[in-house]
């Protein structure tokens, strides 16, 4: 660890198949500021989140493993950042029962993932009640400068530093208080519905899709028969070439959507193709988890520092 550094931290729930959504949304923003030698940066694979949706062990280890490939083959380069699993660093679940016993219910019940729950009368398990404070120690016991999120995740970044200076006040300065990095050019990707996509909607398109299955989703997008230019086809479109690039083809092929849908299925599997390559490759199961346990080895160092702190701050130590 270069203590001269500002730590940057972000982490991934290991809850589904990533879609384009999810790379062009927030994941290529995520590894070019991860990668910035200017910054040290913790990536870590919230498992326990994921707990909460995720509630059989070979779906979790799968769905684990294949996280950490895809944001390898995305371009995430573990020799810079470190990557490890939540479950791996015990501080993170002690952490948040010691933020649990200065927290009130109340304070939790304006979180947006229990409004959400409780508006749709849906049966509120803890570990959705009381999420927040796993989050808060996520952020707080690696000194986190900076947190990028998108605007809809920025009550995360405040429950976080809410509880920092809430322990600093009790007990001490103890706790960094860190800042949101809004991802202010997050591109809202259109499903092949014309809706966000996402996979709750049944709309996306994975992100190491095979050629064939490219073609399945792009000719399934939904457009609009009154238009020369199909919308959600050009949205998408734009997301990987310039409208200087694609003013030429869109006006050759006005109103032929059938043309315009085989051009995006030839530029996506053409941008797509050295990432779906290197998540191939990675097959070696043994070689993910070398991975992800030497960054966690590095974060339970870094962990263990800092819980050393905060068992004295209260007493146990």
């Amino acid at each position: 660890m270069n203590e001269d550094k500002p730590v940057l931290l972000s982490g991934i729930k290991p809850t589904g198949e990533i879609h384009i959504g999810n790379y062009f949304g927030a994941i290529k923003q995520f590894v070019e500021l991860l990668n910035d030698d200017s910054r040290q940066g913790f990536v870590f694979i919230a498992d326990y989140h994921a707990l909460n949706f995720i509630q059989d062990a070979s779906e979790m280890k799968r769905l684990t493993r294949d996280l950490a490939r895809a944001y390898i083959a995305c371009g995430l380069d573990p020799e810079k950042v470190v990557l490890f699993k939540q479950s791996d660093v015990s501080a993170h679940t002690e952490l948040a029962w010691i933020f649990d016993t200065i927290t009130t219910m109340p304070y939790l019940m304006r979180a947006h993932a229990f409004k959400d729950a409780e508006a749709k009368n849906k049966e509120i398990v803890v570990g959705t009640f009381n999420y927040p404070m796993l989050m808060a120690a996520d952020i707080l016991l690696y000194d986190a400068s900076v947190v990028p999120v998108g605007q809809d995740q920025k009550q995360h970044i405040e429950y976080a530093r809410d509880t920092a200076e809430k322990f600093n006040r009790i007990f001490g300065e103890t706790f960094r208080l860190p800042e949101p990095h809004i991802l202010s050019d997050v591109a809202v990707v259109p499903g092949t519905d014309g809706r966000k996509m996402s996979k709750s909607y049944g709309n996306t398109i994975p992100l190491f899709a095979s050629r064939e299955q490219l073609a399945d989703c792009v000719m399934g997008i939904v457009t609009d028969s009154g238009n020369d230019r199909p919308e959600n086809v050009y949205a998408i479109h734009r997301l990987i070439k310039t409208e200087e690039e694609l003013a030429p083809v869109y006006e050759e092929h006005k109103g032929k959507y059938k043309a315009l849908k085989e051009a995006l299925i030839d530029d996506l599997d053409a941008f797509i193709a050295p990432m779906r390559d290197r998540f191939e490759s990675l097959t070696n199961d043994t070689e993910i988890d070398e991975i992800l346990e030497k960054g966690a080895q590095v974060a339970r160092s870094h962990s263990e520092h800092k819980m050393d702190t905060v068992r004295r701050a209260i007493g146990v130590r």
